[in-house]
């Protein structure tokens, strides 16, 4: 074998292993493309879907719609609350309504706090200041004109006014409360809904028997 015919034939195989090495690469390539075959593409277009499936409008962290219908109409309906007894220290006559007024504002202000900071880890809306009591039973909410009736009234007619009204008031916050612990599945917001229940139901019998000295 000449030299020529030796540098023929090693020039042939080189040229026939740098094309099997292209076809190699090139069927390699469109294996990985592929997006049903299980690979890393295929699974970053799964978790890609993930935040689409997530809906801003239900509860998150073990909660349901029940808890959220309680927390929304539940800070409305205390700051009503907190807004009544406000008016007890300059307006009353009696030690014992400004005493219960006074108990009424240390304990439902915190849970107008908590009730706001769980409906903002849930993805939800925290009713507005000025915003009243919609989506809910509002029978025990009391409508502006009775505001500004116990807003004008001071001394013995405030007492009465105002325990008249907030045993109306509280109430409403117990059967919301009910049915919180019925159907609702936070565990703390049925937590609170029972302290609600326990000490508003006192509360009601106090303001009860106070209203019959009046």
């Amino acid at each position: 074998m000449t030299k020529t015919t030796r540098t023929t034939r090693t020039t042939r195989l080189a040229v026939a292993t740098a094309a099997g090495l292209l076809l190699l690469a090139a069927c390699g390539s469109g294996t990985s493309d592929n997006p049903s075959d299980g690979s890393a593409h295929g699974s970053h277009q799964a978790a890609g879907a993930t935040p689409t499936a997530k809906s801003t409008t239900t509860p998150t962290g073990g909660a349901n719609a029940a808890d959220t219908a309680f927390a929304q109409g539940m800070v409305p309906h205390h700051r009503q609350a907190v807004e009544m007894a406000s008016l007890a220290p300059t307006r009353a006559e009696s030690a014992e309504v400004k005493a219960l007024a006074e108990e009424i504002k240390k304990a439902q202000d915190p849970e107008i706090a908590t009730l706001s900071g769980w409906l903002t880890s849930w993805g939800q809306q925290v009713p507005a200041a000025d915003s009243g009591h919609e989506g809910h039973d509002m029978s025990s909410m009391m409508s502006f004109e009775e505001m500004d009736l116990l807003a004008k009234a001071s001394g013995k007619a405030f007492d009465t006014e105002f325990l008249r009204l907030m045993v109306k008031h509280h109430e409403g916050a117990v059967a919301m409360a009910r049915t919180e612990r019925t159907e609702g599945a936070h565990q703390p917001a049925k937590d609170m809904a029972d302290a609600i229940i326990r000490s508003q139901d006192a509360e009601i019998s106090r303001m009860n028997a106070l209203l019959a000295k009046n």
